[in-house]
């Protein structure tokens, strides 16, 4: 008798995790709604639905610049109910101390995206290439500025860890924090500094208005929306490549079969004419990696940004 409840208990187990999912998936984004990663989670979470026949509903979880949300993913049950859209911030956030939070702390089920570093300058500026840009910051330290986030942010260790590969002081380069790539994209076109080292799709606005003129991309590839502007690689024999992106993870410990079904899902989300569109439509970069390789790419990630934290005296 015993044997065959243990048999039944086991079968009725099995049907279980067979039928995953049946109720609503949250799905949390540790920034404001209407921001660029919000649009992508509500996107995404729109076309799991179709597949996962369940609800799959959107949480901003924001504060503490990212790690409130983050921390939230990490810390629910890891049992397929809870997913979040994980961005560049983990790789960076622990070598400043805001948080012990590292990207080792999920189960990644997919890379969905990734908008590498534009260097841009004014349509007026005398520099034609970014050559010519960084032979003039080595030659006058301290006489042109870059912006275009805060101190510590993205663009601004896409620059730092430019500059250092290319032995120039990244502090030759002044760093002016500001609220965002908008703020410093008008910032630049107004005079107030030179560069703004941001994503294509940030700078999109300025390059279509003619204000704006991108000199590289920090990418393998040319941006598919510019595809004139030439990668680093071409300009300086430079591989140093930084991008923001956004990874669909759950909490560590996900049952393996759960992370196939997702892993299944959100690749025919990624395929979908409904996604590229929609990301093409924002400019934003589409790029699939599977958790094997979302894994390695976002160790790439933590390790170069946590080198260029230090080389502007930012990591603890």
């Amino acid at each position: 008798m015993r044997k065959l409840l243990a048999i039944a208990l086991l079968a009725a187990a099995a049907t279980a995790h067979a039928q995953y999912p049946q109720r609503p998936i949250q799905l949390i984004v540790a920034g404001r709604a209407g921001g660029g990663t919000d649009a992508t989670a509500r996107i995404i979470g729109t076309l799991l639905e179709k597949d996962l026949k369940q609800p799959v509903n959107v949480v901003n979880r924001t504060g503490g610049s990212g790690v409130v949300g983050h921390d939230a993913i990490a810390k629910a049950p890891a049992d397929g109910y809870t997913l979040g859209l994980i961005t560049v911030e983990i790789t960076m956030m622990h070598h400043v101390g805001l948080t012990q939070l590292k990207h080792t702390d999920y189960t990644p089920i997919g890379l969905v995206n990734a908008d590498p570093a534009g260097i841009h300058v004014r349509t007026d500026s005398p520099y034609k290439s970014v050559k010519e840009l960084l032979s003039a910051i080595k030659a006058n330290p301290g006489k042109m500025k870059a912006s275009g986030t805060g101190q510590g942010g993205i663009w601004h260790l896409a620059i730092a860890g430019l500059l250092k590969q290319q032995g120039i002081d990244p502090n030759a380069l002044p760093w002016v924090p500001s609220n965002g790539a908008a703020p410093g994209m008008q910032d630049m076109v107004a005079g107030g500094v030179d560069v703004v080292p941001c994503s294509i799709p940030e700078a999109r606005a300025m390059i279509d208005s003619g204000k704006a003129r991108a000199l590289a991309i920090m990418d393998a590839n040319p941006p598919a929306l510019y595809p004139n502007v030439p990668t680093l690689k071409k300009e300086l024999g430079s591989d140093w490549a930084i991008a923001a992106w956004r990874v669909i993870a759950a909490p560590k410990g996900l049952p393996a079969d759960v992370q196939k079904t997702l892993v299944t899902a959100l690749k025919k989300v990624y395929d979908s004419k409904d996604y590229k569109d929609f990301m093409a439509s924002r400019g934003f970069g589409v790029v699939w990696a599977d958790p094997a390789g979302t894994t390695k790419f976002m160790a790439d990630s933590d390790a170069n940004l946590g080198a260029a934290l230090k080389a502007v005296g930012l990591a603890k």
